[in-house]
């Protein structure tokens, strides 16, 4: 089972915090919470996260506009090449029928000699017209034609620069996305390590004084894989999430919870996880639509809910799991929060 993230040493968080807890130990201040400096951190790393992936996502959608406008003339330029031989045969006609008309004698003098009555002569008339008129339309139709040709080639060259355009922009916007999550994902796993030494130490040193030794085993994991662009990562990890959430209210909302974490940069296992601890996944809600404790607050759907406390918990918590984020998160109840939370991530 892949568990993913560095700062999921479970047992030896839980071992340590146990020791600590009832040792009454004196954990460093770093432990404690989190501080103004690494939220102001991660505010600023979640303002480019966000845009980065606004950018992308924009450029994304205007690349797929084009490309239907390059497809729709492609298509057009193609059936009006398919018209133009026949149109050009059927203009050659009617440029040599005009050009002997007007090369013959006086038609409307022969006509008039050549009628026997005022009604044959307008019929003659009539039909010298119908003639003229059709040779000229037949001459318009290519003009047309060809006009509309020239136009839709120089729309599908336009659309093809501002396509090459939009995926250029595309693809800085995805390289940006992908290193500022991986190095947002870096850093939460370095604050973790640091903060899980630091509570074991405490949690030995008290444990020394009381001539007894703690016992605890680090789990293997690996971090969350952000080098997948957005339909990548929803097709890695909304089964996954979805599998998870079987058989709750939130089954079926796997992509959102995966499109919501590549677009803040959250792992995507960490607002599942507490929805699950805060309501079972949803089953026992204290308010619409929140499956998350959070605030005093209604949502309409659950796509918006989801969209909101996965940018929340980026903004006020970090990018995973953290034993200061679970005393912001949780205050009264953090040591409880933290284990039960970690370890239903670890199940995603």
């Amino acid at each position: 089972m892949n568990t993913s993230l560095t700062s999921h040493r479970a047992l030896a968080v839980g071992a340590a915090l146990a020791f600590a807890l009832v040792g009454g130990a004196v954990l460093p201040h770093q432990a404690q919470g989190i501080t103004y400096e690494t939220e102001a951190r991660i505010n600023e790393t979640q303002r480019r996260v966000e845009e980065s992936a606004r950018i992308y996502e924009q450029a994304v959608a205007k690349l797929a506009e084009l490309q239907n406008r390059i497809d729709a003339n492609t298509a057009e330029i193609e059936q009006l090449k398919a018209q133009l031989p026949a149109q050009r045969e059927k203009a050659g006609r009617a440029m040599k029928s005009t050009y002997k008309a007007k090369q013959g004698t006086n038609a409307v003098m022969s006509m008039v000699f050549g009628s026997e009555s005022l009604d044959e002569l307008l019929s003659r008339i009539t039909y010298l017209d119908q003639i003229q008129s059709s040779n000229t339309q037949a001459l318009d139709v290519l003009g047309k034609t060809k006009r509309e040709l020239e136009r839709q080639e120089t729309e599908l060259a336009q659309a093809k620069r501002q396509a090459q355009e939009e995926k250029e922009t595309a693809d800085a916007a995805l390289a940006e996305a992908k290193r500022l999550r991986a190095e947002a994902q870096k850093t939460a796993d370095a604050e973790a390590a640091n903060e899980l030494e630091a509570l074991t130490r405490a949690a030995q040193e008290q444990a020394e004084g009381q001539g007894t030794q703690p016992v605890y085993a680090a789990a293997t994991v690996s971090p969350v894989d952000w080098s997948l662009d957005l339909d990548a990562f929803i097709e890695a990890w909304a089964p996954r999430i979805d599998a998870y959430l079987a058989g709750s209210p939130l089954e079926g909302y796997g992509a959102s919870f995966a499109r919501a974490a590549w677009t803040y940069g959250v792992d995507p296992r960490f607002s599942p996880a507490i929805a699950n601890t805060e309501s079972s996944k949803g089953q026992h809600l204290f308010r619409e639509h929140n499956a998350w404790g959070w605030g005093q607050i209604d949502f309409s759907n659950w796509e918006e809910a989801i969209d909101t406390h996965v940018r929340g918990l980026a903004q006020g918590y970090g990018y995973t799991i953290s034993v200061s984020g679970a005393k912001k998160y949780c205050p009264p109840n953090w040591f409880n929060w933290y284990n039960n939370t970690s370890a239903e991530m670890a199940r995603i």
